[in-house]
């Protein structure tokens, strides 16, 4: 493993990168529910959906971690999962098998991208300051959701966010936020997984010994529901190609293969530029062989009843826990495939035990902003945009959309053309039609 991972180049260990692939996995793994919850409003058989998500995790990730040799995992994207059920087939009346035909078709479109390495010029195309400013945004991003997720932050009419009550949940999850807060601090040896094991435990009372109002039902964070679910494979090859290369689809097809293009380019330069994970030319680490991979994962998705897969911004978690090699991923992979019969499992770990390591996440994301010029401002206002608008708008996407095209305005309006490029210009043309098609 040393050799074939390169572990000492990397300056780590097979210790690091098993505790750091656990807590990738750990928090990742709400996908494994989530996605099945989202998807089977679709009509889809959600145990048959958990089956594929599983699926996606495991062979994603593990093509990622063997061929890539990038520490990052694959799962299918949220926010793909939303498009898929609720603009295509709820919104646009497009039946379910046909829209994973164009989940398919648009990984066939994300491999030719990345075979021409076209993909890899569009990351060439992206200027400095905005990669940093995507780095510092998906780190504001992936705070945001951390804090919704334990419910700290939620929404208000009157604020559109606000701090939610200090509920017996909420104050346990900033019990595990100190703790783990502490321990990574003082640079303790697996302190994010121990603060993710420690605010499960803590977790446990609520609803059983303590935050039950009198006369109320328990309500448990943590319930046992069993181990063992036998895996669901109804979905697989129920894809429709023939009728989702219809025109009326093609939109559908487009909407995949931008957005999915762009989130996980963007989170390839993020993990890249906050982890120093770049090659001698200051580019992410494989960035060809990582960008096949996220084409396969939603090729693969298609085939198997998911919606599309995507290099996982959670994978920050195993990252900052000194995660460096394909071997983080490698691990996260194996720990997937054990959920295609023990899914019942993950109640175990609530959100809100996850939720203190995906905050902390922020904290190593938004290192790269130091490295903007901000007093350069036809560079920091289309940094600060991207940055901003990706956790403003909850959308990584939306983020990059703006960023390029603020950008490419304010340099062509300042007179200096040299600083839009010819891959910058085609982009830009992608994300006008993006706005359009929207």
């Amino acid at each position: 493993m040393n050799s074939f991972f390169e572990l000492k180049k990397y300056g780590t260990n097979v210790q690091t990168e098993v505790i750091a692939g656990i807590s990738s996995f750990l928090a990742t793994s709400y996908i494994i529910v989530v996605n099945p919850s989202i998807l089977s409003q679709a009509g889809m058989p959600f145990s048959a959906v958990l089956t594929a998500t599983v699926l996606v995790c495991f062979f994603s990730s593990l093509m990622m971690g063997l061929y890539a040799k990038n520490p990052i995992l694959v799962a299918p994207g949220m926010g793909l999962n939303a498009f898929f059920t609720f603009t295509a087939v709820l919104g646009m009346k497009v039946p379910w098998p046909v829209a994973l035909g164009a989940v398919f078709w648009s990984g066939i479109v994300f491999l030719l991208l990345s075979a021409f390495n076209i993909r890899t010029y569009i990351i060439k195309a992206i200027p400095r300051p905005l990669r940093y400013a995507i780095a510092a945004g998906i780190g504001l991003f992936i705070s945001l959701i951390g804090f919704s997720n334990a419910k700290f932050i939620v929404s208000n009419p009157a604020t559109i966010i606000g701090i939610g009550p200090l509920t017996p949940a909420v104050l346990t999850f900033l019990a595990g936020l100190l703790v783990t807060a502490v321990l990574v601090t003082k640079h303790v040896k697996g302190g994010i997984l121990i603060g993710i094991l420690f605010t499960t435990l803590a977790a446990y009372p609520i609803g059983r010994w303590w935050g039950v109002e009198p006369g109320a039902e328990a309500s448990t964070l943590i319930t046992w529901q069993g181990i063992f679910a036998a895996p669901d494979f109804s979905l697989f090859l129920k894809l429709d190609l023939l009728n989702s290369l219809q025109w009326a689809v093609v939109p559908v097809i487009f909407a995949f293969v931008f957005t999915d293009m762009f989130d996980s380019l963007s989170t390839l330069v993020g993990l890249a530029e906050a982890a120093d994970l770049l090659d001698e030319h200051g580019e992410p680490r494989n960035v060809k062989r990582s960008l096949m991979v996220d084409a396969i994962a939603t090729t693969l998705a298609g085939l198997v009843g998911s919606s599309p897969g995507t290099a996982y911004i959670e994978s920050a978690v195993g990252i900052e826990e000194g995660g460096r090699t394909g071997l983080t991923a490698v691990v996260g992979a194996l720990l997937f495939l054990p959920f295609l019969f023990l899914a019942p499992l993950l109640s175990v770990v609530p959100a809100i035990a996850t939720a203190p390591a995906v905050v902390l996440v922020g904290v190593f994301m938004v290192r790269p902003v130091t490295k903007i010029n901000w007093d350069q401002l036809d560079e920091a206002i289309p940094a600060f945009l991207a940055m901003v608008l990706i956790p403003f708008s909850y959308s990584i996407t939306q983020g990059i959309i703006w960023g390029f095209l603020s950008w490419t305005a304010l340099k062509l309006i300042s007179g200096k053309k040299e600083d839009v490029t010819l891959p910058l210009l085609i982009v830009d043309v992608f994300c006008i039609v993006a706005l359009v098609l929207e």
